[in-house]
């Protein structure tokens, strides 16, 4: 059992850890190279994600300073009671203990994620996938030299180098205590993590996320959040699905100027029976696609009836995660934001700031489509549990 690090050594290895990313930048770079030109796989998102460059460095330098700069998450007080027997009772936030991170292609989740970890009292125990593992084992390696620096054991960052027998085998009879489990990748490494592990799971990263035009919306704004939202087209926060109120003013204009917009930026455009009809698009293929997380350069135009239908319908296709209402009408706003049941919900604003940076977390762990135990991106003070404190001098229930 490791014992909690007080949060003095805690920051400066996050500190330390900063120093050591600057120091080791150009090698980073070289050795993320060899995983890039290794990887022979055709999913242009999972090629992006692995790629670390100059500003993506910058990123993980930055989240480990802000990481240490925030407060202790753990003995948070959060309740207290005076007992009519003397007692005093307090609840407290706690950390969980050990975490497994179970991830693909990303080397920065190797600091951020595993940053937020440490930071909030937990031993780390790190899954990466095998087209970045020479990028995370080099950041493995500055984790245990932060570590070393400052009189801690290198226990508290571990790299399990399994393969997917391996990985199951551990999921179903761990060698080790572990008390959660955080999968961060698509849909099939969620779903072998779930049908496997033993122990707490928070489900991430599905995206699959809508925007809504409703009939009172402004078409430049609605424009301008579309492409935005498919600007990455490899993060889970980006738009694959657009609903269009049948009854929005000079309709057939403003879908030719989205499609050729949207065009313009590659992305190819797909229509609903009616979109497609009137737009010389391709059909979707069923109403399936309506489910499907694309994770490419695609999006899906369709016609809706009102609010209260494209309510009805991001409830039954999205995966949970953003979606967003393009509307003047407030009340129509609220009705929306209330009644859509996805983590996050957006008035006149991207899916692109689903993300604990930009929400104010300062980084996150993941972005839960879960409802227990946090709901959309889980920063620092959300990755902790709770423990009942209780001080007496002899008290016995009669």
């Amino acid at each position: 059992m490791n014992t909690l690090l007080s949060i003095k050594t805690r920051n400066n290895v996050l500190l330390t850890m900063a120093q050591l990313l600057e120091k080791e930048r150009a090698a980073i770079i070289s050795i993320n190279k060899k995983d890039l030109e290794a990887y022979k796989g055709d999913d242009i998102s999972m090629f992006d994600r692995l790629k670390v460059d100059n500003s993506k460095v910058d990123e993980m330098i930055a989240a480990a300073k802000h990481l240490a700069s925030q407060e202790d998450p753990v003995g948070v007080e959060r309740f207290r009671f005076k007992h009519d027997n003397g007692m005093q009772v307090y609840n407290k936030t706690a950390s969980f203990g050990t975490i497994l991170i179970i991830y693909e292609s990303r080397p920065d989740v190797t600091v951020e994620a595993a940053g937020i970890t440490f930071k909030s009292g937990n031993k780390i125990l790190l899954k990466g996938g095998k087209e970045s593992l020479n990028s995370n084992l080099k950041i493995v390696e500055l984790w245990h030299k932060a570590l070393l620096q400052n009189n801690a054991s290198t226990d508290w960052v571990e790299y399990l180098q399994f393969n997917r027998t391996e990985t199951q085998a551990f999921l179903e009879k761990p060698t080790q205590k572990v008390d959660l489990i955080v999968p961060r990748g698509g849909e099939r490494l969620i779903a072998f993590v779930k049908q496997h592990a033993t122990c707490p799971v928070i489900i991430s990263g599905r995206g699959n996320n809508f925007v809504y035009v409703d009939k009172e919306a402004d078409l430049e704004i609605a424009i301008a959040i579309i492409l935005n939202g498919k600007s990455k087209i490899s993060a889970c926060n980006a738009v694959d699905k657009v609903l269009i109120d049948e009854n929005l003013p000079n309709k057939e204009a403003f879908i030719n100027k989205l499609i050729s917009k949207l065009n313009t930026a590659k992305i190819q455009v797909l229509g609903d029976a009616i979109v497609s009809k009137n737009h010389q698009l391709e059909e979707i293929a069923s109403n399936e696609v309506w489910y499907e997380e694309f994770l490419d350069y695609k999006i899906v135009v369709g016609e809706i009836a009102s609010n209260e239908a494209a309510i009805t319908m991001i409830n039954k296709y999205a995966g949970g995660h953003s979606s967003v209402i393009i509307t003047k009408d407030s009340d129509k706003a609220k009705v929306f934001m209330e009644n859509v049941d996805t983590g996050v919900v957006y008035h006149n604003a991207s899916t692109r700031f689903t993300d604990g940076s930009q929400l104010g977390l300062g980084g996150e762990l993941a972005i839960s489509t879960d409802k227990l135990h946090q709901r959309g991106p889980i920063g620092l003070q959300h990755l902790v549990t709770n423990k009942w404190y209780v001080h007496g001098n002899g008290q016995t229930r009669s």
